[in-house]
């Protein structure tokens, strides 16, 4: 958001010059923006990655990372990928700014700093950015049209492909007892989750966020259930950190039902539904998500964290 709005844009800022720092973070908190600052490199990619801002603007000559470093880690990191860096260097040379943009750097400031130039870029960015990135903004993974979109595409170039619905057991309940903050904080675990067990097989993979609890994975056929049950492991593993002992130990909570009836709950868990095209063919978007939300309804009828795989074949009655 632009400046003196409630919820103000979040700016991480890393400069190891330390009265620039202060003054750069002085003047964008006078601006309206909530601001983060360090020191070095490391601790920027470290702070982004805990808690991402809406944008980092970033030193290019950092000890430990430099700015370059670290952008290149964020363009490699798919729930960070889209987050909008600007570099401030003193020595802006023009192969500096041409290496800084092909690493995907949004903007190049060149020091001294003109802190009325760096608002007007910072707002300038921030506007394009929410106008068209099309993305959750609690985890930053791709949304609907992008989902649609890379489905499409393998669709309609009969690539091999398999598509993960998943969706968490018990959010709601959850959400209701233990708050909101912890809910997000839940959410943005699943997504680092299926982006950490679903890339790296291939350009196939991909991770989105439908919304809500309700998110979506690519891969291929030939690494669908070993994907499906790495998400469940890796979920589970994580589980028991988002309950108190007390919890913990009991093994399930006292919420409120949909009826407002006081009742217990098991912990979180994750269904997923596989739908893919090694025996039969994939005709469009539509049957795939029709698909997909038959299959994890099924999964969620089991308990615990589990997959239902689409075993029907060409030709084989519904």
């Amino acid at each position: 958001m632009t400046e003196g709005n409630r919820n103000p844009a979040r700016i991480l800022i890393a400069d190891d010059v330390a009265d620039l720092l202060m003054a750069l973070q002085d003047a964008l908190e006078r601006a309206g923006y909530a601001v983060t600052a360090v020191g070095d490199g490391a601790s920027a990619l470290e702070s982004i990655r805990r808690d991402p801002p809406d944008i980092a603007v970033l030193d290019l000559k950092m000890p430990k990372l430099t700015g370059f470093d670290v952008c290149r880690a964020l363009r490699d990191d798919p729930l960070l990928e889209n987050l909008p860096v600007v570099i401030l260097s003193a020595a802006a040379t023009r192969e500096n700014k041409i290496e800084g943009l092909d690493l995907g750097a949004d903007d190049f400031i060149t020091k001294p700093v003109d802190v009325r130039e760096l608002l007007a870029r910072i707002r300038m960015i921030l506007k394009r950015t929410r106008q068209g990135l099309d993305a959750n903004p609690l985890t930053r993974l791709p949304g609907n049209l992008s989902i649609e979109s890379r489905i499409d595409r393998a669709l309609s170039e009969e690539r091999p492909l398999a598509v993960l619905y998943a969706d968490l057991n018990q959010f709601k309940a959850y959400n209701d007892a233990y708050g909101y903050d912890a809910g997000d904080r839940v959410i943005r675990a699943i997504a680092r989750v299926l982006v950490d067990e679903v890339r790296g097989g291939g350009p196939v993979d991909f991770s989105g966020h439908i919304g809500g609890d309700d998110f979506i994975a690519l891969s291929t056929p030939d690494r669908m259930e070993e994907a499906a049950r790495r998400i469940c492991a890796a979920f589970d593993a994580l589980v028991p950190s988002f309950y108190t002992p007390a919890d913990r130990a009991r093994g399930r909570i006292v919420a409120k039902d949909r009826q407002g009836v006081v009742r217990e709950f098991p912990l979180l868990s994750v269904s997923i539904g596989i739908c893919h095209n090694k025996d039969r063919a994939l005709a469009s978007f539509a049957q795939v998500a029709a698909l997909g939300a038959e299959l994890k309804k099924a999964a969620k009828s089991r308990p615990g964290s589990s997959y239902v795989l689409d075993r029907r074949r060409a030709n084989a009655s519904r």
